[in-house]
C-alpha cells in the first residue's frame, strides 16, 4: 500500500525542519552536503529527504551522478497560507492578553 505522506507530519520532525531551514539559507545541496550539517546518519537524511520530496516541500534536480535538493518555494507558500489565519487568531489573542496583562500590571 502506498500512503501518501502528510505535509504536516513531515515538518513535524524536528530534523527535517532543520533541512528545510538548511536549505531555506543555501538555495542548491547535494544529499551529502546536507548530511554533513548533522551528526545523523547519511541514509537516515537521505529518508528524510525522500519523505520532503514526497510531500513536494523540496525539487530535485539532477546534474549527473548527483542530485540537488532545492526549497520547493510554491509548496511552502501554501502551507503557509493554510497556516496563516492560525497564526493571525493566535497573535491576536495574544494582544489581548497582552494588554489584560497591563491593566493588571498597573494596579
Amino acid at each position: 500500500m502506498n500512503t501518501r505522506r502528510d505535509v504536516f507530519q513531515a515538518i513535524a520532525d524536528p530534523s527535517r525542519r532543520a533541512i528545510l531551514l538548511l536549505l531555506a539559507t543555501v538555495p542548491s545541496m547535494t544529499a551529502g552536503a546536507i548530511a554533513a550539517n548533522f551528526d545523523s546518519a547519511r541514509p537516515t537524511i537521505s529518508k528524510h529527504l525522500q519523505i520532503l520530496t514526497a510531500c513536494k516541500l523540496l525539487n530535485q534536480q539532477t546534474s549527473g551522478r548527483e542530485v540537488h535538493y532545492q526549497i520547493n518555494a510554491t509548496h511552502m507558500k501554501q502551507v503557509a497560507d493554510f497556516i496563516e489565519p492560525f497564526r493571525a487568531l493566535w497573535e491576536q489573542r495574544f494582544n489581548k492578553l497582552e494588554s489584560v496583562m497591563k491593566k493588571y500590571k498597573s494596579r
